[in-house]
């Protein structure tokens, strides 16, 4: 089993980005999306939870802030957390984007592989990410405010995990699938000595009116 383990993650890190290429490019993305909505550091220090000197450090590329971190931000800004990994939409961008060229990113507190799937910076009102999600590894969102009202399906691709919507607790099996609405605090916990792999499916409903929280992997 830890060969296995091994094996999937070795095969994440060869094209996984240096930690600085990330950190340069969450610094820009978090950046621009904050500066186009006319937002001060205090105002969206304010909004998302997050300290004034966090967001600093990270639009400056000295940090490297973890999933819950970046959920905050997102929902600060008013954005999925998978937006923040993603590219502005451009009508010159590819509708394909290739294994080798798909953006990996670790999140430095649970050790969770991420990667985006979707081809960036092509317009499309649908977001891929596989996640892998390490040995009684556990990744917990707050709700956080957002502008739209974001639907999530998550499918498990191989092996086991609990994911937790408020109070309800669903234990998913290689095949199964969840859809909910991200409206309450998740937490996705891999309870097993052995590596989950799922697929995260994202997709916005601005005609919706949200309710007053929001979460998301």
């Amino acid at each position: 089993m830890a060969a296995l383990y091994s094996s999937i993650l070795d095969h994440y890190s060869f094209f996984m980005e240096s930690e600085a290429d990330v950190n340069a490019h969450l610094a820009a993305r978090v950046r621009g999306l904050r500066t186009a909505r006319g937002l001060s550091l205090d105002a969206l220090a304010d909004r998302a939870g997050v300290s004034r000197s966090m967001i600093s450090l990270i639009e400056r590329g000295e940090s490297s802030p973890t999933a819950a971190v970046l959920n905050r931000l997102a929902g600060g800004l008013g954005v999925s957390l998978a937006s923040l990994f993603a590219q502005d939409e451009s009508p010159l961008a590819s509708p394909l984007v290739r294994w080798s060229e798909q953006r990996v990113w670790k999140d430095p507190g649970s050790g969770y592989q991420r990667r985006s799937l979707s081809p960036p910076g092509f317009p499309s009102p649908l977001e891929l990410a596989e996640v892998i999600l390490p040995p009684e590894a556990r990744v917990a969102y707050d709700p956080s405010p957002r502008s739209i009202d974001i639907g999530q399906q998550v499918w498990v691709i191989e092996g086991e995990i609990v994911l937790t919507t408020g109070q309800d607790a669903h234990h998913l099996k290689a095949g199964d699938c969840l859809a909910m609405r991200i409206d309450r605090p998740n937490v996705f916990h891999n309870p097993h000595r052995r590596p989950a792999r799922y697929l995260v499916a994202l997709a916005a409903d601005p005609s919706r009116a949200p309710s007053p929280s929001r979460s998301i992997s």
